[in-house]
């Protein structure tokens, strides 16, 4: 996944996109992938292991687990990978751009 995730950010370095990463790996070793893989965007700790209170509070119980959430914090797909997963964000992207594209509500008019 980690290949996949790199591109991703890099290609929607301009756009409203975050990729955010949880870990549950022993510090060490998330320090070393960190560094090898070359991964740049925010990642947490969770602990050192899979019942971490990230992990906990959002029910995963198995790595890796991807949840999409849209601008407004709604998760809007989980565990979907590759091209599913870019396809997903760019729709959500769309439904940024498009919102910023329409014009101003009348008010009830």
């Amino acid at each position: 996944m980690i290949p996949h995730e790199r591109s991703l950010v890099e290609k929607l370095k301009d756009e409203p996109f975050a990729l955010v990463g949880v870990n549950s790996d022993p510090k060490e070793t998330l320090r070393k992938a960190m560094a090898s893989e070359r991964i740049t965007w925010r990642s947490f700790w969770d602990g050192g292991g899979t019942t971490g209170p990230i992990a906990s509070n959002w029910n995963v119980h198995g790595w890796p687990t991807i949840f999409v959430l849209d601008a407004n914090g709604v998760i809007r797909a989980k565990d979907l990978r590759d091209d599913e997963l870019g396809k997903k964000v760019e729709e959500l992207l769309a439904e940024i751009k498009a919102k910023r594209a329409a014009p101003p509500s009348a008010g009830g008019r």
